[in-house]
């Protein structure tokens, strides 16, 4: 009687350990953006110039995995609205004025995730809060994955309206574009 209760007792000690594992194993992870080898750009039409088109550097974020799946439970990432780039010194000085992005007053943008909807084994959608010049406005992302479980990047694309987040009263205005074209392309520490 006495084996069969330390049996019993063994086998579910053992059930035990073997559950607390596999819930280990499934615990989401959060894994670092690679600033170095992310990007964010935008592009704008501009009356004179077609188009406008810059980066903005990725300064940190994180995306939250399951093991061996590509697509995320969440993600963040801070952006350095101080350090846009378009390629014309002129246009950057005027994009982080009082007139666009007022980048001293508000020199970081923000997103976290709200929601992700998988839209099939290497896309989904994302849901989020964006935060652009002092703003806070709910966006949607498109997002594909490639790459290994271990190593995925993931490119984002999204359509924002800029008087959304308050750009309305420049004296340019009228030669700009409300709608920006969003590009993120996100690489994983």
């Amino acid at each position: 009687m006495r084996s069969s209760a330390l049996r019993t007792e063994g086998a579910a000690s053992l059930a035990g350990l073997v559950l607390a594992c596999a819930l280990l194993a499934a615990t989401p992870a959060p894994r670092a953006i690679d600033s170095a080898k992310s990007s964010a750009q935008f592009s704008v039409a501009h009356i004179w110039v077609e188009h406008v088109t810059g980066t903005v550097p990725i300064l940190s974020g994180s995306v939250t995995l399951l093991p061996g799946s590509l697509i995320p439970q969440s993600a963040n990432a801070v952006l350095d609205a101080t350090r846009i780039t378009t390629g014309e010194p002129d246009r950057e000085r005027s994009l982080e004025s009082p007139d666009f992005f007022d980048t001293a007053k508000f020199p970081r943008w923000t997103f976290t995730s709200t929601r992700i909807v998988p839209k099939g084994p290497a896309s989904f959608e994302m849901d989020g809060d964006l935060t652009v010049h002092g703003v806070t406005q709910p966006e949607q992302l498109d997002v594909t994955v490639s790459g290994e479980a271990a190593h995925p990047e993931y490119r984002a694309k999204a359509q924002i309206d800029r008087h959304a987040f308050g750009m309305t009263r420049t004296r340019l205005d009228p030669t700009i574009g409300n709608t920006v074209d969003i590009t993120l392309d996100i690489v994983l520490e």
